[in-house]
């Protein structure tokens, strides 16, 4: 049987299956740090979901962002008018003990059951004290390290109000062109899995109703790593066997570590949106290997059906994605308009709805929001938390772990004191370049340039020169540049893209050093 009829079939099967087996008997068992009080919990979801209305159990299936701080293109919408109305069940962007307790209260007094919310953000490499990117630790090998790193980033976010992070991206990518490289773990599966299984114990510990850890999201399934052309959110085309060998392996891993959710990629797989395939959510993800928490959404992914030309609008967007196992819409905007006439009309299942919620719940009864919403909300403990001596030298540690040195010929470092170095390069005295992409709270005035950290080691005379720009075609800066190279003993070039060259719908045609750095180089 030819791949493609092949997939077909599993299509048809995936979408004529009952979503109720998730409970089946011979599913895995569930990962420790979720059935910790699963009983309980559980019984408390039941009795709240039997007092809720479809209404009300859609509107549990909707993320809003923060007005103020989108990460993406959205729609306006009176957000506080939505949550006191009982159709929000999460926001995003939100950040600060005083701004998730503001719209905690609205929806714990002012909607008819105050079930509290969730509050997501992009966690990706540091909350407020930033380590290395991804890829960069990945370099180290160190998962130790790597797992200190995200405990740190859950004990600083959490106080700071978050309790679940965008993270870890365990996205497999072999092209160095594309963008978003830069946020995984690069190219094998083994230590891509390794390192996801790391980076969910660190985020999520032993027991989620610590307030010190938050929910851990696996991202993006699946394969949108293997854009063609290293294009971000470009189309794929992988075979069941490189699917199964290569990148899958490492979202398994996170299934494993008790990973609480998922989020489905921008990406075409086959032909089939990540955000409309049964054979990823429900087949696989939930059935073959057992998940138990929620699926949301990428950013406007569900209403992005439309451009990919699989949904006839956003009524179709909003049937697809739901029955393909989506069960929370980040910013698309179109469960809670189309979700009970479709449910009226028997396109989707009440039970489906059900499932959705519940698991979503669940979340927030593993997290203890229903027992005390606001427990995440701690100014005294956000202040005291963020930027402590053990979590900038953690910091510091990994940096020093995640380098890589190709050669040191003559025994050129570590370079000694008393000498005249010459600091040269468009990112010597840059802050903000050292933070990378997806800086989370991370800030430009707490960073040391390489200059200032220089001058901080004082180990001699330093001069500097940035010699050109990053990208751009001036050459004015070489003869300077090049007059305090001959009068030093030692020179550092720093070199490389600016912060956002990488990242998120940063793809490059080229790998070369941009625009005249290279050239520089050649002239020092």
């Amino acid at each position: 049987m030819k791949f493609s009829k092949a997939f077909a079939v599993l299509l048809a099967a995936a979408t004529s299956l009952s979503v109720q087996a998730v409970a089946q008997s011979d599913a895995p068992p569930v990962p420790a740090v979720l059935a910790r009080n699963e009983a309980a919990h559980h019984a408390r979801v039941v009795q709240l979901l039997s007092r809720m209305t479809l209404e009300e159990k859609i509107g549990q299936l909707q993320q809003y962002s923060s007005p103020s701080l989108a990460t993406g293109p959205a729609e306006k919408a009176n957000v506080e008018a939505e949550i006191a109305a009982g159709h929000v069940g999460s926001m995003l962007n939100v950040f600060g003990a005083a701004q998730t307790r503001a719209y905690q209260e609205i929806a714990v007094k002012r909607s008819r059951l105050g079930i509290p919310l969730l509050f997501g953000y992009d966690v990706i490499h540091g909350y407020r004290t930033i380590f290395p990117i991804n890829l960069g630790q990945a370099a180290s090998f160190d998962l130790e390290a790597i797992e200190r790193s995200e405990r740190i980033a859950a004990t600083e976010a959490s106080a700071a109000g978050i309790n679940w992070t965008f993270a870890p991206m365990v996205d497999i990518a072999r092209d160095p062109r594309w963008g978003r490289i830069s946020e995984g773990s690069g190219e094998d599966p083994y230590l891509g899995s390794a390192i996801a299984r790391a980076r969910v114990h660190g985020f999520q510990g032993d027991d989620l109703s610590r307030p010190d850890t938050i929910l851990a999201c696996a991202k993006h399934f699946a394969a949108y790593g293997a854009a063609q052309a290293g294009r971000d959110y470009f189309t794929t085309d992988v075979s069941a066997a490189t699917l199964r060998d290569v990148y899958l392996p490492p979202f398994k891993a996170a299934v494993d570590a008790g990973v609480s959710t998922f989020m489905s990629a921008f990406n075409d797989l086959n032909g089939i949106p990540s955000s409309a395939n049964p054979i990823l959510f429900d087949l696989i993800l939930r059935r073959e290997w057992g998940f138990r928490g929620f699926v949301v959404s990428d950013w406007t992914s569900i209403r992005e059906l439309i451009e990919h030309g699989y949904a006839a609008d956003k009524r179709d967007a909003a049937r697809l994605a739901m029955n393909s196992g989506v069960d929370m819409d980040m910013e698309s905007r179109v469960y809670m308009p189309h979700l009970a006439e479709l449910v009226l009309e028997g396109s989707v299942s009440a039970e489906r709805i059900d499932q959705a919620a519940y698991t979503i719940l669940m979340a927030k009864a593993r997290l203890g929001l229903l027992d005390d919403p606001y427990r995440y909300c701690d100014a005294k403990r956000e202040f005291a938390a963020v930027l402590t001596k053990p979590n900038l030298e953690a910091a510091r540690d990994l940096a020093r772990r995640s380098c890589v040195l190709l050669q040191n010929e003559r025994g050129t470092l570590p370079l000694k004191k008393g000498i005249r170095v010459a600091l040269i390069g468009p990112l010597a005295d840059s802050s903000r370049d050292l933070i990378g992409s997806w800086q989370a709270q991370g800030r430009e005035e707490e960073t040391l340039s390489i200059k200032q950290a220089f001058e901080k080691a004082n180990l001699g005379e330093l001069v500097h020169a940035q010699g050109c720009e990053v990208k751009g075609t001036d050459r004015s800066g070489f003869p300077e540049a090049v007059k305090l190279a001959k009068r030093s003993t030692a020179v550092v070039v720093v070199l490389g893209e600016s912060w956002d060259m990488s990242g998120e719908s940063s793809s490059r045609t080229s790998l070369e050093l941009p625009g005249q750095q290279l050239e520089l180089l050649k002239e020092l």
